[in-house]
C-alpha cells in the first residue's frame, strides 16, 4: 500500500514538473516571437517613405554620432537620413557581410580608441572608407584601413615609403587616426565636424564654415561625399548595434560571430 502511494505521488511530480516546463518554454516562445513582432514593426515603419510616421520614435530621436545628436524638425536632414539608413539595411544590401567584418576587426579598433580618448564611434570610420580592407587606395592616393594621404600619414607617425606602408597595418594605422581625431578636435570642438573634416580635410571645411557662417555639420553645405560621410557612419552603427531593426537576421550574426571567434586580428 505504502508502495503504492509512493508510485502514484511520484507520478504527481513529475506531471507537475513537466507542466511547468512546458508553461516556461511557451512562455519564452511567446516572448521571442513578440520581440521579433516588435522587431518587424519597427523595420516596416523604417522603410516607410512618410517621414512624419518616423520622426516622433524614440527610435529616431536616438540616433547620434558620438553623442552628437541628428536634429530633429528639418524634413531635409530627416530624409537624408533614412536614405541612408534605407540603403544600409538588409533589404538593400541582402548580406551579413559588414557584420562579419566588424565582429573581427571592431574590437581591435575599438580598445585604442578608447586609450586614446576617441570616442568608439568612429570605430566606424574604416567601415565606411575602406571595408577594412588592407590596401584599398584611392584615386587621389589615400590608402589603408582609414585612407591615410601620405603626407597626414606620416604626421602622425606612420611611416610610408617604397618598402614599407604602415597604412596597412590596422594597429599602427589607428593609433595614428586617433591622434589625427583629437588634433581635428582641438580645431572643430566638435566630434561631426572632425569626422567631415577626416573625410575632407581640414583646410577645405574650415572654408567652408567660414564662408557659410555655419558650424553644425548638418547645416553645411559640403560636397556629395562628405556631405554624406557622417549620415554614412550612423547608419553602419546602426546596422551593426541594432541589426534587427534593419532586417539582419539574428542567427546569421551569431553564425558569424561563433566562426570569427577562432580567426585572427593578423587576417585583417
Amino acid at each position: 500500500m505504502v508502495k503504492k502511494q509512493l508510485l502514484c505521488f511520484s507520478a504527481v511530480l513529475v506531471v507537475v514538473s513537466l507542466s511547468k516546463l512546458y508553461t516556461h518554454e511557451v512562455s519564452a516562445d511567446e516572448r521571442h516571437t513578440e520581440a521579433w513582432s516588435e522587431d518587424s514593426l519597427a523595420q516596416r515603419i523604417l522603410m516607410q517613405d512618410d517621414i512624419s510616421a518616423i520622426r516622433n520614435t524614440p527610435y529616431f530621436a536616438s540616433l547620434s554620432f558620438a553623442d552628437e545628436s541628428v536634429p530633429l524638425g528639418d524634413q531635409q536632414i530627416e530624409r537624408k537620413m533614412m536614405r541612408y539608413l534605407r540603403e544600409y539595411s538588409y533589404a538593400k544590401r541582402r548580406s551579413h557581410g559588414l557584420h562579419r567584418t566588424a565582429l573581427r576587426a571592431l574590437p581591435t579598433v575599438a580598445a585604442i580608441l578608447r586609450a586614446h580618448g576617441v570616442p568608439e564611434d568612429f570605430k566606424y570610420v574604416p567601415l565606411v572608407e575602406s571595408g577594412f580592407t588592407s590596401g584599398t587606395t584611392s584615386h587621389r592616393g589615400a590608402s589603408g584601413y582609414w585612407q591615410f594621404m601620405p603626407a597626414t600619414a606620416r604626421s602622425f607617425g606612420l611611416r610610408v615609403d617604397t618598402d614599407v606602408d604602415e597604412r596597412q597595418d590596422i594597429e599602427k594605422s589607428t593609433v595614428a587616426a586617433a591622434k589625427y581625431i583629437k588634433a581635428l578636435y582641438r580645431e572643430f570642438n566638435s566630434w561631426t565636424l572632425v569626422a567631415a573634416a577626416f573625410n575632407i580635410g581640414e583646410g577645405n571645411l574650415l572654408r567652408a564654415i567660414s564662408r557659410q557662417q555655419e558650424d553644425n555639420y548638418f547645416r553645411l553645405k559640403l560636397n556629395k561625399e562628405t556631405g554624406s560621410y557622417v549620415y554614412k557612419l550612423i547608419s553602419v552603427k546602426e546596422i551593426i548595434e541594432h541589426p534587427n531593426l534593419h532586417g539582419y537576421r539574428r542567427n546569421a550574426i551569431r553564425l558569424a560571430d561563433a566562426s570569427s571567434a577562432g580567426s585572427s586580428e593578423n587576417h585583417l
